[in-house]
């Protein structure tokens, strides 16, 4: 795939991708969206390093990929702006007892419609290293599927449970096994370890081995990229086809930022309808 703005280095052959030549922190050309939209379709997740942006450039990113979304729910472990409730803040220390995202997940999978996409601007992060980020391709793990497990997930759906994160009011929700990208077609695997209970048309202690294999298929390292923060940098990664995992290795140190969401624009798109 060609580009005529910007650059863009993948960082393994499955998932990941350093967007350069680009200046977040003013308005993009047409040309110059055209490219991160078609990078961000190809790779799943891309990064953009030394962005010093404020909120409105934050949210001028954000809106390239759509509509804003605000979080409905508690969380401890990120904090709405008062006068921007789009913004969530997330800021670990010494005082910290968790962080958020410890487990591999998919952003808020739980609600009817999920969010789009995440965008991650962290502006400190640990002065040795830490506070990676890893993110995992829901493509290529359905892709290493064998056939048959291909056939028997096909048409199943999984309850995603949110009262597993975020409390007794948050939704409760039955999604696809296996779904296909609204943009790519590509089929994906839709179920995490964080808010999956279990899946639907078969029996519970069959549910809950398929979906230990599924946990441990999705973490392999062949689909698997860590990203290494450095100050200002952003991720911006595709809640549709990724998991993403938070490695909290840094304690005492400080890893600060303010994170965006995209309203998803659809339920996931059953693969096998």
């Amino acid at each position: 795939m060609s580009y005529e703005s910007i650059t863009v280095k993948p960082i393994s052959p499955h998932i990941g991708a350093e967007i350069g030549n680009v200046n977040l922190m003013k308005p993009l050309s047409n040309v110059e969206v055209d490219d991160i939209h078609k990078a961000f379709a190809k790779h799943q997740v891309i990064f953009f390093r030394d962005q010093k942006i404020d909120h409105e450039a934050h949210k001028r990113l954000a809106r390239l990929f759509g509509e804003l979304h605000i979080h409905v729910g508690p969380s401890t472990e990120s904090v709405p702006l008062p006068d921007q409730p789009e913004i969530r803040a997330l800021h670990f220390d010494e005082t910290s007892k968790k962080v958020s995202g410890e487990r591999w997940h998919t952003d808020q999978s739980c609600a009817p419609i999920p969010p789009l996409a995440s965008i991650l601007y962290l502006h400190t992060v640990p002065p040795d290293g830490g506070g990676d980020t890893m993110f995992s391709s829901m493509y290529a793990a359905y892709d290493a599927l064998s056939d048959k497990m291909k056939d028997y997930l096909a048409g199943l759906t999984a309850t995603h449970d949110g009262r597993r994160a975020f409390g007794p009011n948050a939704p409760i929700t039955s999604h696809p096994v296996v779904a296909k990208h609204p943009v790519t077609g590509k089929k994906l695997l839709f179920v995490n370890a964080s808010q999956v209970t279990h899946i639907n048309e078969v029996p519970r202690a069959e549910s809950d081995a398929i979906l230990k294999f599924l946990a441990d298929h999705f973490a392999r390292p062949e689909w698997v990229v860590r990203f290494r923060w450095t100050p200002h940098s952003i991720a911006v990664w595709d809640n549709r086809c990724t998991h993403h995992r938070a490695i909290w290795d840094y304690h005492p140190n400080v890893r600060s930022g303010f994170r965006i969401q995209i309203k998803g624009s659809q339920p996931p798109i059953p693969a096998y309808a």
